[in-house]
């Protein structure tokens, strides 16, 4: 990779620079933390906020979209236009936008305000994840660098059992507006931790966001994305409905849908951490091993929704899906050369392009009169789509090795 060199410096000038690589990662995690709270937790309050703002739970879900499409433009336009800033300004400067959103949001006075800032709470989300995969890619060897990426993620991931049954709790007894105050509140924590243990850094003197941009030519990158956008949208199809399921399928008590949402999160941490294991040691099989992982366990969902205890070893099943970010993360780094800021932030587009569709698609199967438990279905079948891109990308990846492997004979040859 023509890079190699310039981000072996890069990783170096980190390490040294960062004497508490673990206190690092606590900080940026804390950030993945509030992110992920407030990413899940707004599904879980959906039925309190639409009771709250006057709006049936089908028009509550689109508040839901309003976040993601946030996520989707921020990243990329973020990325590009502060290509020139060092990555703890950036940090910090997006959890700060992302804590005044969110309190924003705690005191929106209609649907419409509630839309204005969902999508500008979504705005800093890629940008950030993007970003602090990149600086924990830097302090640790290139052999462990997936793990390092995981720890960031498992911010998120320990939200979806800590954070998500905290928020939804707080949002019964308290008030859903309470639910969107505390991630302000958390946010403005990583502030004070990236502030005081991110490793001080300057910009590449060749950043520029032409040069980020570059990332968009590659054809790589754009399957890679394809993967997440497409195979990710399984898990959130079925997460979005999971605790209107939980009520009117299985009819557990509201107190209950926590419980099965912690587990939910739990799958995601275990996920995280094997695939980012795994990644490590084969990259692209562990991609496709999650997604037929997912596939499988999303079809087993309408068989178990009848019983509390088996739906919850499903929605376990289902959360390991959840570990395929990190491996994509790292393919991205592979795969994007010299434009690592966009291609990073960009997998997080992907996933929000996912978070969209999902829920889209799941609530078209519901309302056609398919029943709670449709949402599976579609779930599966994204998740197939997502292994028919990997399957494309193996072969372009193939084929174009072949090719320079032709070129190099034909120029040793003469």
């Amino acid at each position: 990779m023509a890079s190699g060199g310039h981000h072996g410096d890069m990783r170096a000038e980190a390490r040294v620079a960062s004497a508490h690589p673990g206190l690092v990662l606590l900080a940026l995690a804390m950030g993945g933390f509030a992110i992920g709270t407030t990413e899940f937790a707004t599904m879980s309050l959906l039925p309190y906020f639409a009771r709250g703002l006057g709006i049936d739970e089908p028009t509550a879900g689109h508040v839901i979209s309003a976040y993601a499409l946030g996520v989707v433009v921020g990243a990329p336009v973020i990325a590009v236009l502060a290509a020139r800033l060092s990555r703890r300004t950036l940090l910090i400067g997006l959890m700060a936008v992302f804590a005044a959103a969110n309190v924003a949001s705690a005191f929106s006075p209609s649907y419409g305000w509630m839309l204005v800032f969902r999508f500008m709470s979504g705005l800093p989300h890629g940008a950030y994840f993007g970003v602090a995969a990149l600086v924990a890619a830097s302090l640790v060897p290139p052999q462990r660098r997936a793990q390092a990426v995981a720890r960031t993620m498992l911010g998120l991931t320990v939200a979806t059992i800590v954070g998500v049954p905290m928020a939804n709790w707080i949002g019964q007894a308290l008030g859903w507006r309470w639910g969107f105050g505390v991630v302000g509140l958390l946010a403005l924590l990583t502030v004070l931790l990236v502030w005081i243990y991110a490793p001080k850094d300057r910009p590449h003197p060749n950043a520029s966001p032409l040069r980020e941009l570059g990332a968009l030519k590659r054809r790589q990158v754009w399957l890679t994305l394809g993967i997440g956008a497409i195979g990710f949208g399984g898990m959130f199809a079925v997460y979005t409905y999971v605790a209107s399921t939980l009520m009117e399928v299985t009819q557990v008590s509201p107190s209950a849908v926590p419980v099965v949402l912690a587990v939910f999160g739990a799958g995601m941490t275990v996920g995280t951490l094997v695939s980012a294991w795994a990644a490590d040691r084969a990259l692209m099989p562990t991609v496709a091993f999650l997604l037929l992982w997912s596939a499988g366990s999303l079809a087993l969902y309408p068989f178990a929704a009848g019983n509390v205890w088996l739906v919850s070893v499903v929605v376990f099943m289902i959360g390991c899906g959840g570990g395929l970010g990190t491996p994509l993360q790292a393919r991205l780094m592979d795969v994007a050369e010299d434009a690592q800021t966009l291609a990073a932030a960009l997998n997080h587009s992907a996933f929000n392009a996912a978070n969209a569709l999902g829920p889209w698609l799941g609530g078209m199967a519901i309302a056609a009169g398919w029943g709670w438990t449709s949402t599976a279905w579609v779930g599966s079948a994204l998740a197939l789509g997502g292994l028919a891109v990997w399957a494309v990308a193996m072969l372009d990846d193939r084929a174009s090795r072949a090719a320079d492997a032709r070129l190099a004979e034909a120029c040793a040859g003469d």
